[in-house]
């Protein structure tokens, strides 16, 4: 963390006079925890933190700050892994913690009204409460936020089935940086009354405008799950295992995560992480999941499992017969987020590749990083959607900085006509990087749209451009 700032800045007083008391913090101490996301970039202590309690708050806090000339960075619930919540020297954090709950649940027309602030497990529980459900789903549902997800586009493990965020936001609510409020929070599933302005403000990662109120599109919630972890010869089978299921399961297949055997081995084996329920060593171990409202559902996915053991497709395989074994199997993916302690210093790569080239693509890496000495790197993520997470370790035993690392990775996805982030978001640590993946001419639309919407460079500054 770096250092605190000294001297009162001049827009304290007018932010205390509008917000109080409750919506205020300038004691460093209290500012200090704001100050970073969970990237492990460093951040600089807030010169304040701002917790307005509704729109209108903010409006008028956007207000003072700019009159003020004093730079903002949103948060959420800062968990994002590229920077984007991390606060630079000199800036104020606006939180929307304050601004937190489910407004309203239209069961029939099948939406939620929310505050940005509001966890994205308490939106899947309150749908699920009406019998529906709220399908962007990720790791770390207690703490990210509604906002947060919507500034980055989040997809996480569902994208098979559901799509990324963007195609579940029927109308936001944003604040401009000079604090003018766009109301865009209709219902309508067809509107194509000129612009869609929502869309600007999907994964901007608040450098645009800040997302207050959002009206969520949600889905039938289906009770019955499936969920199988199968252990394979390589990716070409995985790949040949997806296309079997889409074509067997259609809409029906939810989930298809890869783990390769280097993460496999270090979650399962050295940092003993998760349990391996499968005997043996594979190639690929692949988690596969189906949710259905059939009776005969659990049947026809454990004939299609027959069928691929037959085939030869499946080397080794359990299927979780309790809701227990369902978290047992999953528990075994969601260890990444654990292994920070135990793998140490490390680059931590969101890539988008193709899915049928990702088998090669990992092959490449490996060999790229072996070049630069590289001695350990964990692979997974998911199949289904070719979002790759790359874990590179740089402890003091690697021969090679994190920056050599970084260039060697990103000139693949250059090579591999890939993105350099598939769902986290650019922030501060992948915005050198963004050429890798767009060309001028798109970086310079980018830039014109954030002089557009904030000519004084004071929201988000030093984030994605």
């Amino acid at each position: 963390m770096r250092g605190t700032m000294t001297t009162r800045h001049p827009a304290i007083d007018d932010l205390l006079g509008r917000l109080g008391v409750a919506g205020l913090i300038v004691d460093p101490a209290d500012c200090a925890r704001y100050a970073a996301d969970l990237s492990g970039e460093p951040g600089a202590v807030p010169v304040a933190v701002l917790r307005p309690a509704d729109t209108d708050a903010v409006a008028d806090a956007l207000r003072i700050c700019r009159r003020h000339g004093l730079p903002i960075v949103p948060q959420g619930g800062r968990t994002g892994l590229s920077g984007g919540a991390v606060c630079l020297e000199g800036n104020a954090v606006l939180s929307l913690e304050r601004m937190s709950g489910v407004i309203a649940v239209d069961p029939d027309a099948m939406t939620m009204c929310v505050w940005a602030g509001t966890p994205l497990q308490t939106v899947q529980e309150r749908a699920r409460a009406v019998g529906l459900d709220y399908p962007v789903d990720i790791g770390s549902r207690g703490s990210a936020t509604i906002g947060g997800t919507i500034a980055t586009n989040a997809g996480g493990i569902r994208v098979v089935r559901h799509g990324m965020t963007r195609q579940h936001i029927l109308g936001l609510e944003v604040v401009l940086p000079d604090g003018t409020v766009l109301d865009g929070l209709g219902e309508l599933l067809k509107d194509n009354a000129g612009y869609d302005l929502k869309h600007l403000f999907i994964g901007s990662e608040g450098t645009l405008g800040i997302v207050t109120r959002a009206i969520l599109r949600l889905v039938p919630a289906t009770v019955r799950t499936n969920t199988a972890l199968l252990g394979l010869a390589g990716f070409d089978t995985a790949l040949s295992l997806l296309t079997s299921a889409r074509r067997h399961f259609g809409a029906d297949l939810v989930a298809f995560e890869g783990m390769w055997p280097s993460y496999w081995d270090f979650v399962c084996g050295e940092a003993r992480l998760a349990r391996s329920p499968l005997a043996g060593r594979h190639g690929i171990y692949a988690l596969v999941e189906t949710a259905h409202d059939r009776s005969d559902g659990e049947a026809a996915f454990e004939g299609w499992l027959g069928e691929q053991l037959q085939a030869g497709r499946v080397e080794d395989g359990v299927i979780a017969q309790s809701l227990a074994e369902t978290r047992a199997i999953w528990s075994v993916r969601e260890a990444v987020g654990d292994v920070d302690p135990a793998l140490g210093p490390h680059v931590n790569f969101d890539l988008g590749i193709a899915p049928r080239l990702l088998g090669r693509f990992v092959e490449a890496c490996d060999a790229a990083l072996g070049r630069l000495g590289v001695r350990r790197s964990l692979h997974l993520g998911h199949i289904g959607d070719g979002n790759l997470h790359l874990l590179v370790a740089t402890g003091h035993e690697q021969p090679c900085s994190a920056h050599a690392i970084e260039t060697a990775v990103y000139g693949l996805v250059e090579e591999w006509s890939g993105t350099v982030t598939a769902e986290h978001g650019v922030g501060t640590i992948k915005r050198q990087w963004l050429a890798r993946c767009r060309t001028e001419n798109q970086l310079a639309a980018m830039r014109q749209l954030k002089g557009l919407f904030d000519p004084d460079g004071l929201l988000n500054p030093g984030k994605v451009v």
